[in-house]
């Protein structure tokens, strides 16, 4: 009677467990686990195999660890001498070590599979290059092909991948939009590349995850996804009607404060790089289009069918 309540016990509290894991992605406040790109989506079902895998050790060993505590526990009057018999078992030392050993060779592959797919674009669709620099405490974000900038806010055409190119032109900051994919660090005299892709339209939260400094709290951005139609109508308003990046422009908004949202019909040529040669970088001899047309022709060599999976 008794191990049939204790199982009971068991049952319920595993129950309980996964009812909290799998109803905390129902609430609005955790972005992070609805996803709504290829990027996000793929760590997000790493992140449900992780948590099943740890699953898998964690509730087993504190459900034997309850049950060992509860039924050989020293009770009131026991007057029974303490004679242990010391022994082992070869067939549960493979057990309690081969298990673990199996679930981190598991995450480990599937980690580093999904991590190398995320180099790459997750479609054959012709991605776009949005170049980004984080400042104190706002962020600059430069389109070369439309020779347009923003600040404190992007749009991005829904269904194309993005690249974000990121530096950092004072402290080193992290660059995140959760509904879109992981976060990557912004860093002086550096450019580093991340994908994101959203697959339909929408307003995303993006902010810095990297403490700067006073304002830090206060720099958040928006993702805005359009159709590729509103997009280009955007892009072509914003270069009718903002008005120009200067030198000076940059230099004020470089300096350290907060900043509204604000759109530039153009800015000076070569203005990123400027951006990482003055924190220390090294002068990147091909400019963004360039690398972009060597990312293109690695995709056109790949096999279209393994894409999302293989580099």
């Amino acid at each position: 009677m008794k191990n049939r309540k204790l199982f009971h016990f068991f049952k319920l509290s595993l129950l309980v467990v996964i009812s909290a894991i799998v109803l905390s992605g129902c609430d609005e406040r955790y972005i992070v686990l609805k996803p709504q790109g290829p990027v996000a989506q793929q760590e997000y079902d790493l992140i449900v195999l992780s948590t099943i895998l740890c699953a898998i050790v964690i509730i087993p060993v504190l459900a034997i660890f309850i049950y060992i505590v509860y039924r050989y526990r020293d009770k009131p009057g026991n007057k029974a001498p303490y004679t242990p018999n010391w022994d082992d078992s070869k067939i549960l030392e493979i057990v309690w070590w081969g298990i673990p050993i199996l679930i981190i060779g598991i995450l480990g592959f599937y980690t580093a599979k999904t991590t190398y797919a995320l180099q790459k674009p997750t479609s054959n669709v012709k991605p776009i290059t949005i170049q980004v620099t984080s400042l104190d405490w706002k962020w600059l974000f430069q389109y070369p092909d439309q020779n347009i900038a923003t600040v404190n806010y992007a749009e991005i055409p829904a269904g194309v991948p993005v690249q974000f190119v990121l530096t950092s032109s004072s402290n080193m900051n992290s660059f995140w939009v959760p509904q879109l994919g992981g976060q990557m660090y912004t860093m002086p005299g550096m450019a580093m590349k991340l994908w994101l892709q959203a697959d339909k339209t929408g307003t995303y939260f993006g902010s810095g995850a990297n403490f700067t400094g006073e304002g830090f709290a206060h720099m958040q951005f928006q993702v805005v996804a359009k159709s590729q139609s509103e997009f280009n109508v955007w892009a072509k308003k914003v270069k009718q009607t903002a008005p120009a990046l200067t030198k000076d422009g940059y230099n004020k908004l470089a300096e350290k404060g907060l900043a509204d949202k604000m759109d530039y019909s153009s800015y000076p040529s070569n203005l990123f790089n400027e951006i990482i040669d003055a924190n220390g970088g090294k002068y990147m001899k091909h400019n963004m289009q360039e690398d972009m047309q060597e990312d293109m022709q690695d995709m056109n060599h790949a096999d279209m069918s393994g894409m999302k999976m293989d580099k």
